[in-house]
């Protein structure tokens, strides 16, 4: 499973013991339209939403190794550091998109968890994208069969809470190029697997970014925040 989901559905024995504490504004929280339960009303923030991919990446640009879910590296760097971030991560989150890979990662755990991640996780607005599931069984989730890119663009435009788009690389990739990805904030891990699933996935044309920040841990990653560079 993917580092960020390390607090969150790794371990969940560690979980139990020591989850953390995700306390909201009740005045400026994001809150679900009771009509469209994957939609999401928010009184903090008049602009649009935006759309973040977060994920961890190795040195040479894989962000699993050659068999699915091989992230064995991300041991590495696990630590305090990281599991703080990807707290704070939660946190800002008025929406969680997946592809159907890493939704059904996340639906084989969460449905039945206790605590209280898990009532974060399951009361969040969720969409998942597949042209392959018949329904989505999580709680607050709604699934979307085509035209992801559209969907995606209407989403930020309904919500100010920002969309977060946990591992789902096959996702990320078809956003991209339709400039629907706001930031990305990775884990780089120095590690060098040599083979693997790549996080960024072949495209006709190169897309130049802009480094917002640059956040070493004592574990060796570096946090790193881009945004596309628009000249």
């Amino acid at each position: 499973m993917r580092w960020w989901a390390r607090t969150i559905v790794q371990r969940p024995g560690a979980l139990r013991a020591s989850r953390p504490q995700l306390k909201r504004d009740p005045l400026g929280a994001a809150s679900v339209d009771r009509d469209h339960p994957t939609r999401v009303n928010d009184r903090s923030r008049g602009r649009d939403a935006k759309a973040h991919h977060v994920d961890m990446v190795t040195i040479d640009g894989f962000f699993e190794g050659p068999k699915a879910g091989d992230i064995a590296w991300h041991d590495y760097v696990w630590g305090e550091e990281l599991e703080r971030f990807s707290t704070e991560t939660l946190k800002s989150a008025g929406m969680l998109l997946f592809g159907r890979v890493t939704y059904q990662v996340m639906v084989s755990y969460w449905p039945t968890a206790t605590g209280e991640v898990a009532d974060f996780m399951n009361s969040i607005p969720k969409v998942v994208f597949s042209t392959t599931l018949h329904q989505a069984e999580w709680s607050n989730t709604r699934l979307v069969k085509a035209n992801a890119q559209a969907e995606v663009a209407a989403l930020k435009q309904q919500s100010g809470k920002d969309l977060f788009i946990f591992g789902s690389a096959a996702l990320s990739s078809s956003l991209m190029p339709h400039g629907l990805i706001d930031e990305y904030r990775l884990g780089l891990t120095p590690v060098v697997l040599g083979a693997g699933n790549p996080l960024f996935k072949a495209a006709p044309k190169s897309s130049r970014m802009k480094l917002l920040e640059a956040r070493p841990l004592k574990s060796g990653c570096v946090i790193l925040r881009y945004e596309p560079f628009n000249g």
